[in-house]
């Protein structure tokens, strides 16, 4: 193939083509005359491919025929409607339809910390053992209460949301294999366990509770529903439903945790500026922890009630 006589040829076809795919508006016949010249450029790009592959002029051609389908087919553009349906539909379901494992994840996570925290309080020789006897001290006259203004407010909110992020990222992602999931659940557990207890054994209930719960309810509330996720996907794995195959119930299982995903890196950025603007705020505690109740409540509305309607609408995975 003479490709010089080859372009000769067929160029200004290819440029008209070229023209009409960059226009904003086409008449009835202008947009005949680009699907005809797409189809002709698109034979013209086999016959380079297959007979005279030069790089350059292949690469522009495939340019062109790809431009032109567009044109024709449509880009798909993000839009508001699609971030509404994510809102009030497809999250709120994925979130309902997984609620049976990360609430059944809440009930032994704060069966297990509570029980940590009696037990610890209890025995005050163990808080030494897994701390120290100096660094118990210190958590109680200042360390607990100092870890919340250490750093200024908005570094601080934006340390919690990458650091809870990361760790959802892992609940989800690892949740096929369980083991790493539990084990996950089962440090935090033990954290918190551990600090409470030491902080209720030295009187310090009070601070304790105070400064946890006004972001502690949604913050773990997100670090549940990653973990029930995650485990609901292996479930799928272990034991897929009658109607599905093992790879389409892991897929449907998948589908849904990475809805999830995206909806909790939101969660996660509420959670981060109650724990770093609520939490330290020199306001009673009854109000910081009204606060923080509030928001988790209309979370839990969001996901149950919003997300149940959802479900019944058809929607979700």
């Amino acid at each position: 193939m003479d490709l010089d006589a080859y372009v000769a040829e067929h160029g200004a076809e290819w440029r008209r083509l070229e023209q009409l795919t960059g226009r904003r508006r086409l008449d009835a016949a202008e947009v005949d005359e680009l699907v005809a010249l797409y189809q002709r450029a698109a034979t013209h790009l086999s016959a380079l491919r297959s007979r005279a592959p030069e790089p350059a002029l292949v690469g522009r051609l495939s340019h062109l025929v790809l431009g032109a389908r567009a044109r024709i087919t449509g880009r798909p553009r993000a839009s508001w409607a699609a971030v509404g349906r994510f809102l009030v539909a497809d999250l709120p379901a994925a979130l309902y339809r997984a609620w049976p494992w990360w609430c059944a994840v809440a009930t032994a996570f704060s069966a297990l910390t509570a029980f940590l925290i009696w037990f610890v309080a209890g025995h005050p020789d163990t808080a030494a053992a897994f701390i120290g006897a100096e660094a118990a001290r210190q958590l109680v006259d200042s360390g607990f209460a100092g870890y919340y203004t250490e750093f200024t407010a908005p570094t601080f909110a934006f340390h919690l949301w990458t650091h809870n992020a990361w760790l959802a990222a892992q609940c989800l992602a690892a949740g096929v294999l369980v083991v790493p999931v539990l084990w996950l659940l089962w440090q935090n557990a033990l954290n918190v366990g551990v600090v409470g207890g030491v902080m209720v054994s030295y009187g310090r209930a009070d601070v304790f509770f105070g400064m946890i719960t006004p972001h502690g309810l949604l913050e773990l509330t997100g670090i549940f529903v990653a973990a029930g996720v995650g485990l609901r996907t292996a479930w799928a794995w272990i034991a897929p439903p009658a109607q599905l195959s093992r790879g389409r119930a892991v897929a449907e299982a998948g589908r849904s945790a990475i809805v999830v995903a995206a909806g909790l890196v939101g969660l996660f950025a509420v959670s981060a500026l109650l724990e770093a603007f609520v939490t330290p705020a020199p306001l009673p505690v009854a109000v910081r922890v009204a606060i923080g109740a509030a928001v988790w409540l209309a979370f839990l509305a969001y996901a149950l009630l919003l997300g149940g309607r959802a479900v019944r609408a058809g929607r979700g995975t």
